[in-house]
């Protein structure tokens, strides 16, 4: 398993944990899904539950912070499909209301993590882009 600069591998991060619990708890409401629904509402739920940890993990396996934010912010953008796609489940009765509420709040988890996982890599490009600018100027003004 590819793991990051701090030697910690992606199954380690909350918001891949977070992220696939969500699956999970998909997985086991959408098999209650009416059987019409199998190639319509029922495969496209499941689809972006998989693309959540899936871009996380992707994204943990690439080499900087600026590919890493390009696969979180696909994962942040599935995550938001998802909830759209659970409102309608729930609209159509498809889900329970306490299943919708108990995958709603996984959902808010989530975002909040993907969010603040997106910032610190945000903070760690910037960081390094102004190192590199910095160490290209100094190499500049002593003639270098």
């Amino acid at each position: 398993m590819s793991k990051n600069k701090n030697n910690k591998s992606y199954t380690e991060l909350d918001v891949w944990r977070v992220a696939v619990e969500i699956c999970d708890m998909i997985y086991s409401c959408t098999k209650n899904f009416p059987k019409e629904e199998l190639f319509c509402l029922s495969n496209q739920i499941r689809r972006s539950a998989i693309s959540i940890p899936s871009n996380i993990a992707e994204g943990c396996g690439r080499k900087n912070s600026k590919e890493i934010i390009q696969f979180l912010f696909i994962a942040r953008g599935s995550i938001y499909e998802l909830e759209t796609q659970c409102l309608i489940a729930n609209n159509q009765n498809f889900l329970a209301e306490t299943s919708f509420k108990q995958i709603s709040e996984k959902i808010t988890r989530c975002k909040q993590l993907i969010n603040g996982f997106i910032n610190h890599h945000a903070t760690t490009h910037k960081a390094r882009s102004a190192t590199k600018h910095e160490a290209r100027s100094t190499k500049h003004k002593n003639g270098s």
